[in-house]
Formats: C-alpha cells, structure tokens, sequence
C-alpha cells in the first residue's frame, strides 16, 4: 500500500486513467489501471470477481455505465490521496488486455494510400476508384495479436525471385504505425451501428503495429488481398486509453473531395482524434505520423464494418490501417520511408535500413492532448525481430 505521487510530465494522470492487465510475481493477471509511474490494483480495490478474471472482456460487455462508474470511482480513490494497492510499473507484467474475438485492419490515411500506390503503379492512379467512397479494410487472424514486447520471429513465405517463386525468411520484413480501438458493446447479427452510436460500442484506443512481410505480400495479395503476409504477428500496447479520456484531442477530420453516402456521412458527427505518433528503429526516431491527418475515422470505420449487418463481438480490435502524413518524416512504415528500400534510411549508429533487419527493435509510442494543456500517454508497442526458425 502506497500514496500516489505524479510526476509533473505524466501522460498518466487522472484525466487518463488506461486500463490493462498486469501480473506480479507468484500471482495470476488482473486488471490495472497505469497511473503515474505506478499500476493501481482495481481487482483488489474494487473486490469485484470481474477485474480478477485475467481480461478486460466481461468487463467491457457492460458497456457505457459500467466504464463511466469505474472512471468516476477510480478519479474518487485516487484523488483522496489515500494509501492505495500500487506497484511500481516496472515491477509488474503486462498482459494481453482483452481476448481477441475478431480483428480488422483497415486503409485510412490517404497519405499512405497514395504514396503504396505511387510506389507500385507509377503510371497510375495513386488512388484506387473506390479509396474516397469507403475504408477499404480486410479481416486478420485474431490469434495472431498478442501484446507489446512478444519477439517478432521472421516469417517465411512464398516470394518472387525474379520470374519464379521461392520460399524462405521474409527479406523486406516492415513495420506499421497504427491506432487500435477496443469493442465493448456487441451488436446483433444483421443490424447496423450508425456513426452516432462509435462511443457506445468502443471503449477506447490502444497503439497497433501490424508487421508486414512486404515480399510474400506482394506475390499473394492479388485478387483477394493481405494474408500470410500479415498474419505472423500484430503487436498491441498493453493500456487501453478510455474514449473519455480523449475528448480534448478530437476534432473535425480532412476535407474530403467526394460526397460521402449517407451511412458515412460525419458532418455531424466527427471523430477524428489528435494523436501525435512516435516510431523508432533501435532508438532512432525515424517518423512522427500525425493521426489527426487520417481520411476515414473510427467512427467511418465501424459504422462501415457493420454497414452490411455483420455484428460486433466484446473483443472485437479493428485498427487505422498505417497513420502516416503529408511529409517524408511523417510516414509509418518502412515502405514509404525507403521508397520501398530504394532510398535506404539512416540510423543514428551510422547504419542504414530498407527494411527490418534480425535484432531490430521497434518501437511506437503517442500521445494526445488532454484537459488543461496536459498530455495523455499512451506508452508504447514494442518488438524485436528475431531470425526465422
């Protein structure tokens, strides 16, 4: 039992507030809520059995009062300056925060879009028809997130030498800057959830790299899309940053240059937020995407997911697609940075990358505006590539 003491720069105050699940040696994974440099443990504050399950999922079902009553008591304890169940952060283990029931990736920063599609149709449209009309996504392999600091072990794959395919350890292994959010509230089979309803279905916003084998990629993904050049590995932070905390950081999307159809229609209701990613090689910043920047909003993303009547599920991770912006050292991946390694990019140790080698760490961390002039964190998503086995 500790009093709480706040660093005067935290992302981590009570105006934040991010949940996830944490483990101390000799005990099993509870929820926890990152305050300071400090975890608080709400399964042994609260003494209620569902923060002592090793997932945020029953939690979550219970929807928009269960995470407002939660908020307001957590913001009452901790306030009160009272001795508390906190551990040092860098005492605990994180854990998966939430049970994966579907995963979705999405294309949303045009940006991004247009730099992929410069980079393999030259002489081409950089958009494809359909890119300004609705948020091209695919569906992943759910079993395949898992939290920050899991290796990133080199995927083999099919990939084209010349004329003719070969398979072996992925050679243009890439990082993916992205932003994920968290369903709660499931959805029945055949209804639709319109933009208005985003907060009452998604509690809130996680940090994503969906690692890309960018070879094996692009010798499988025609006609149907991304598969086993994605499905290795999606890297998630272990805090799950609440909606409510970010109300400071949302603000109105770009202007788009088409009429959007009526079930994508945002005019009253925008949802863009105002994140500020960081990426880094083996500490070298090498990219700061702004997220504020992405053509489609979650809210565009979710009223889409469901548009045609598929439901949701508590669990449910659907991510931005790579944040990436207008400037060269605003691109989220290592695509666009090298100009698919034709322009390799410069490290602080004198080395220089195209693409991931074995032994590299990646990092991404953002942050947000939050009440007062403050910040919120989200802290970080990690991982080293290992080599193939």
């Amino acid at each position: 039992m500790s009093r709480l003491e706040l660093p005067d720069d935290t992302g981590f105050g009570l105006d934040n507030l991010p949940l996830g699940v944490f483990s101390t040696p000799g005990t099993a994974p509870r929820t926890g809520v990152r305050i300071g440099d400090s975890v608080l443990d709400v399964a042994r504050l609260t003494n209620d059995p569902v923060h002592a399950t090793g997932s945020l999922n029953a939690w979550l079902a219970g929807g928009p009062t269960a995470w407002r009553d939660l908020r307001s008591r957590l913001t009452d304890v901790l306030a009160a300056d009272r001795p508390q169940p906190l551990h040092p952060v860098g005492d605990v283990r994180m854990h998966l925060p939430f049970e994966v029931a579907d995963y979705v990736d999405f294309y949303s920063s045009r940006h991004h879009a247009e730099n992929v599609g410069r980079i393999f149709r030259p002489d081409g449209e950089a958009l494809t028809p359909n890119w300004r009309h609705l948020p091209i996504g695919y569906h992943g392999r759910s079993g395949s997130v898992a939290v920050s600091g899991t290796p990133v072990v080199r995927p083999c794959g099919q990939r084209l030498d010349g004329d003719r395919p070969t398979f072996g350890p992925s050679r243009r292994l890439d990082l993916e800057a992205e932003v994920g959010f968290v369903v709660g509230v499931p959805s029945e089979q055949g209804t639709r959830v319109p933009l208005g309803a985003f907060p009452e279905h998604v509690f809130g916003v996680c940090l994503v790299n969906d690692w890309s084998a960018r070879d094996v990629q692009a010798w499988e993904y025609v006609p149907l899309g991304p598969f086993l050049g994605k499905s290795f590995l999606t890297s998630v932070s272990p805090w799950v940053v609440p909606l409510a905390a970010l109300e400071s950081a949302r603000t109105a999307p770009p202007a788009r240059d088409v009429a959007l159809l009526p079930h994508l229609d945002d005019a009253g209701e925008p949802w863009a937020l105002d994140l500020a990613l960081e990426v880094r090689i083996n500490g070298t910043v090498v990219s700061r995407p702004p997220f504020r920047d992405m053509y489609w909003t979650p809210a565009q993303q979710l009223a889409h997911l469901t548009s045609n009547g598929a439901s949701l599920s508590t669990g449910d991770l659907y991510a931005s697609g790579t944040v990436s912006g207008a400037d060269r050292d605003q691109r989220g991946c290592l695509l666009e940075l090298t100009w698919n390694g034709t322009e390799p990019l410069a490290l602080d140790d004198g080395s220089t990358r195209g693409f991931l080698e074995d032994g590299d760490e990646v990092t991404i961390s953002a942050s947000a505006p939050g009440a007062n002039g403050g910040r919120i964190g989200f802290g970080e998503v990690t991982g080293r590539v290992l080599p193939a086995r």
